[in-house]
């Protein structure tokens, strides 16, 4: 019971991430002015900052946060591996080349059909990195490390699309960098639903987690359809990164940082640590989104870069101590 007070905690946490969010950038706001202009937009310059850039911004670290989070605890779960991360198996780089495909060759596509794209490039990747694995005996470093060679194969893909047709990757230069500088309400309004709904999926299917972490043997002796739900809880993992990437670009690593503080605090217990893995995902994201406005302001620091800066030593002592086993 002890541990549950993390959960309030945790919302804490993502409420004081978020004032600071618009409170803080290149030109800062005090609080108290931030909570009258919420109520009460008055027109003034701060009002439009608020409304026009910071809010909607904000909203969409704090969905993409959540999503790549609960993201990474599901395929940890699944996979029964702990280095297990949307960037890492190469959804996030996958979604983002489908993406930048999208944009350069099928320029009068709709946005809505960046989350399908961006679906279905990260998971052709992550089936790739499986197979590679597989190829050699899966171990769950092999399988990091398939992850890594293959988002490293399909980034170079990327880069290559964007050197060959650079005035059309224009458009799609955010898949590249991730970040969620200049996102807008339109951009919130795409991702928000699937965000949502997928959070909700996965908070239903916390029952069904707990026992494929248990281990196919264990779990289809209590009765489980494993292949069934293992192929379900992927395919939902991949569909909360791909949303996530459709938007801010792939930011590695929150699905491998977030989900091992969450259950440290609450344990293995899914039907816990997965909201609190919500949480700490959005309040990672925009703590992340406002410590690179604030490094180098005026100008801006993409996002993506501070959290590798923060998550590849982590994976490389999470990687040293399973190859120890």
């Amino acid at each position: 019971m002890n541990r549950l007070a993390f959960l309030p905690l945790g919302l804490g946490v993502l409420v004081a991430a978020f004032l600071a969010s618009l409170a803080l950038g290149a030109s800062d706001i005090p609080l108290r002015r931030v909570a009258t202009l919420l109520l009460h937009p008055d027109g003034s310059t701060e009002s439009l900052i608020l409304e026009t850039l910071r809010l909607p911004r904000t909203l969409v670290a704090a969905l993409a946060g959540a999503g790549l989070g609960v993201s990474g605890l599901m395929l940890q779960a699944v996979t029964r591996n702990p280095l297990a991360d949307p960037g890492i198996l190469g959804v996030e780089a996958g979604g983002a080349l489908a993406i930048l495909v999208l944009v350069v060759f099928f320029p009068a596509a709709p946005a809505g059909w960046f989350i399908p794209a961006a679906f279905l490039g990260g998971t052709l990747a992550a089936l790739v990195a499986y197979s590679v694995a597989r190829s050699v005996g899966i171990t769950p470093l092999r399988l990091a490390l398939a992850g890594v060679a293959v988002a490293s194969l399909v980034g170079a893909a990327s880069r290559t699309i964007q050197l060959l047709w650079e005035e059309r990757a224009q458009g799609a230069l955010f898949a590249l960098s991730g970040s969620v500088a200049g996102r807008t309400w339109a951009q919130v309004g795409q991702i928000a639903p699937w965000l949502l709904a997928g959070l909700l999926a996965a908070l239903l299917l916390t029952p069904r987690l707990n026992v494929l972490a248990l281990g196919e043997d264990v779990a289809r002796g209590l009765g489980a359809r494993t292949e069934r739900d293992s192929l379900l809880i992927t395919g939902l993992g991949v569909l909360l990164a791909a949303a996530s990437v459709s938007v801010v670009g792939p930011v590695g690593f929150v699905g491998l940082i977030v989900p091992h503080a969450a259950r440290a605090l609450l344990g293995p217990d899914h039907r816990r640590s997965l909201p609190l893995c919500a949480l700490l995902g959005a309040a990672f994201l925009i703590a992340a989104d406002v410590a690179a406005r604030l490094i180098d302001r005026p100008a801006e620091t993409p996002v993506g870069i501070l959290v590798a800066a923060a998550g590849a030593p982590f994976f490389v002592l999470l990687a040293r101590r399973i190859g120890r086993r």
